[in-house]
C-alpha cells in the first residue's frame, strides 16, 4: 500500500503543473473544472446511495465531516493526513494511518478539497476524473490496474497536522 501511496504522490506531481510564484511557492491553483457528464456521475452515485454532499464550483463533491480549527492548508502546505481512498463500487485502492506531503503535490481534487477543512477537521471527497487520474489506468508494482481510467475516487481525509 505504501508504494501505491508514492505512486499516486508521484503521478499527481506529474499530472500537475507547477511554476515559480512571487510568494516563492512552486506551485499554482489551476482552474480545472469537471465535464458536466463527470459531475453527473457522482451526482447520480450520491441519488442511488441518498448521500448528501456539497458541490464545488471546479465540480468536487464534498461533505465536511468535522471542519477543525487552527491553520487551513494551502499549496505549499505539508500536511499530515490519515485516509481510505476507495472506488464507487467500494474497493479500497489505498489507505493511509499518517502520511505528509506537500499538498501542491496531489490530485487537484485534494488541492481544492482538504483547504475546506482545518486542522483536526475531517471531510469526505467525491473527486470526478478530471480532478483525479483522469484517462489513466493506475497500476501497482504487478502492473495490476488498481484505479480504472475514468474513475470517481471518494475519499475519507483526516487532516492531523498543518504547516
Amino acid at each position: 500500500m505504501k508504494w501505491i501511496s508514492w505512486c499516486l504522490v508521484i503521478l499527481s506531481a506529474l499530472f500537475s503543473g507547477c511554476l515559480k510564484t512571487d510568494k516563492g511557492c512552486p506551485f499554482r491553483n489551476v482552474d480545472i473544472v469537471a465535464p458536466v457528464t463527470q459531475q453527473q456521475q457522482i451526482e447520480a452515485y450520491l441519488a442511488a446511495n441518498q448521500l448528501t454532499a456539497v458541490k464545488h464550483s471546479s465540480g468536487l463533491y464534498y461533505q465536511v465531516v468535522m471542519p477543525g480549527s487552527g491553520l487551513t492548508p494551502h499549496l505549499c502546505s505539508v500536511v499530515s493526513v490519515g485516509y481510505t481512498g476507495r472506488l464507487t463500487n467500494g474497493n479500497v485502492f489505498d489507505q493511509q494511518q499518517l502520511i505528509s506531503f506537500d499538498l501542491g503535490r496531489v490530485i487537484e481534487g485534494w488541492k481544492k478539497g482538504l483547504p475546506l477543512i482545518q486542522k483536526g477537521g475531517r471531510i469526505k471527497l467525491y473527486i470526478p476524473p478530471a480532478l483525479g487520474y483522469g484517462s489513466v489506468d493506475v497500476k501497482d508494482g504487478n502492473n495490476n490496474v488498481v484505479i480504472p481510467a475514468n474513475s470517481i475516487l471518494i475519499f475519507d481525509v483526516e487532516m492531523f497536522e498543518v504547516n
